[in-house]
């Protein structure tokens, strides 16, 4: 009997806030339940940290440059194929609900789907509206549970003689982070510092410093849920320059200077004097809200998984839980995602599959988010088409992935100096133990070239010794060995897939 095949997808959810990760920031029962009762993946990546690209990649099982959506402004050509086409004509029935992001309109939306309900953009958490075949309208409540209520319905309406497809795309934890009513009074304590948050970037590539993801200057007040006062720059920065943008950012405080913020809920006021206890503050601020926000996915996690066990689906349903990409909470110094620095490449992995996983297991093997579609059909039973470019993880799920398996997931990251984040263009790989980055900062020639004023800059790092990233190796002569070898790794992983090198011999010295 071919398996159902329910994948959940989550928007920027780190590894880091599942307990199964053993991360300790919060307590995730029934995501842990899928780690316990089938397998964990420790090196699931991604290959452009981004939304739009990120979902493209899962739906083709092909990199950014073939799938042409490179960035969030690249929208999906729904005539091309996709995996849920390819199931819908082996016979499998197929919905999305939830967040989609690869472009609205005849040409964008989805396609392949027997049933599919998606919110606009990024939607709203409360009162989304979202859009199927009969236009746009409004779903009263908490998108989480409602995404959820679509999911679970499909699945009680469905052909019991046929097996389903179902993707369950969540828009949570998606910045700007809004909790379920319910939630709003977890996680009082004060949550550990991450080692690295005061990073000063020394011995880093440019991107390091440049980019605007810290948490103690780039974070708006919607970001902190405080009231942003009247006024302008005086108050913050804006998030962005253009005529319609108001959000602005929490100032940093310079010595002698105070400020007072104001709690948009209960109105409580927040008076500082010293930068890093205003800094603190916003750290905490963050990483309550956005936990909050993650601890409704888990809900409904275990909403879904009661629900098959009620229908006696369970034995026989792979269930998987991922995110579009990782995303830093307090790393470095950051939030958001963009780079190729590991809590923004790490995508969370969890699969259940009674009739076909071992319970408890845990795999260091690489995969990346181009392997989903392979895997998808290979278990449904249906050729993998000569098109994709990655690969069924299904002998990772078994335990029969030998030294032969894939060791290199390649990332590429387009958008250079986005107007809000600022981040760099780059690529690289990653292997069980080393990572090598080139920014080549998207040289003139290129769409969306800048002026050239940022050079080509190498970062290698040793994750094993240096698991925070802290060191680039790549001028270090001890290192000189494995910088080539990673460097011909690079070459060789670019040419299998057709993607056109920036770097060159002169950009390679070492």
């Amino acid at each position: 009997m071919r398996p159902n095949i329910i994948f959940i997808m989550s928007d920027d959810h780190a590894a880091r806030a599942i307990s199964a990760y053993g991360g300790g920031l919060n307590n995730t029962p029934n995501l842990d339940r899928l780690a316990n009762e089938g397998m964990r993946l420790d090196r699931c990546y991604v290959t452009n940290s981004i939304c739009t690209p990120s979902r493209a990649a899962i739906m083709t099982g092909t990199y950014n440059h073939v799938n042409l959506v490179t960035t969030l402004d690249t929208h999906i050509d729904n005539r091309l194929p996709n995996v849920a086409k390819h199931l819908q004509q082996s016979g499998y029935q197929t919905a999305i609900f939830g967040k989609w992001h690869l472009g609205e309109g005849k040409a964008h939306e989805p396609t392949g789907f027997d049933q599919w309900a998606v919110i606009p953009g990024q939607g709203v958490y409360y009162d989304p509206v979202f859009i199927d075949r009969d236009g746009p309208k409004v779903h009263p409540g908490y998108v989480t549970d409602i995404t959820t209520d679509m999911s679970i319905d499909f699945i009680k309406a469905r052909d019991k003689e046929r097996p389903f497809f179902l993707m369950c795309h969540h828009k949570a934890p998606h910045r700007h982070f809004v909790c379920d009513h319910k939630h709003e009074d977890m996680f009082e304590a004060d949550l550990p510092l991450p080692d690295s948050f005061t990073d000063d970037y020394a011995n880093r590539a440019a991107a390091a410093k440049e980019a605007k993801m810290r948490v103690r200057s780039d974070m708006t007040y919607e970001d902190l849920g405080l009231v942003q006062p009247e006024g302008g720059s005086e108050v913050g920065a804006l998030l962005f320059e253009h005529p319609n943008v108001h959000m602005r950012k929490v100032p940093e405080l310079k010595e002698g200077e105070s400020v007072t913020l104001i709690d948009v809920k209960t109105g409580e006021n927040f008076t500082f004097t010293d930068p890093k206890k205003l800094a603190e503050f916003k750290y905490q601020r963050y990483m309550k809200r956005y936990l909050r926000t993650v601890q409704s996915i888990d809900d409904n996690v275990g909403r879904l998984l009661d629900y098959l066990d009620e229908a006696g689906l369970a034995d026989n349903t792979i269930v998987i839980y991922t995110s579009d990409q990782g995303f830093f909470l307090g790393e470095h110094g950051w939030f958001d995602k963009r780079f190729m620095y590991e809590e923004s490449l790490q995508m969370p992995f969890l699969v259940r599959y009674p009739d076909g996983i071992k319970p408890g297991g845990i795999s260091g093997k690489i995969a990346m988010n181009v392997d989903f579609a392979p895997t998808f059909l290979d278990y449904a039973g249906v050729p993998v088409p000569s098109y994709m470019q990655g690969t069924s993880m299904r002998p990772v799920f078994e335990g029969q992935a030998g030294e032969e398996w894939q060791d290199v997931a390649y990332h590429r990251y387009w958008m250079h100096k986005d107007v809000i984040h600022n981040a760099f263009a780059h690529y690289g790989i990653r292997t069980e133990r080393y990572k090598l980055i080139y920014w080549y900062n998207e040289p003139l020639g290129q769409i969306g070239a800048t002026s050239g004023d940022d050079p080509p800059e190498w970062e290698l790092f040793d994750c094993g010794a240096d698991p925070f990233e802290l060191y680039n190796r790549a001028g270090d002569p001890e290192y000189g060995g494995i910088f080539r070898d990673m460097l011909e790794k690079l070459d060789a992983k670019m040419a299998e897939i057709g993607d056109v090198p920036e770097h060159n011999g002169a950009a390679c010295r070492n």
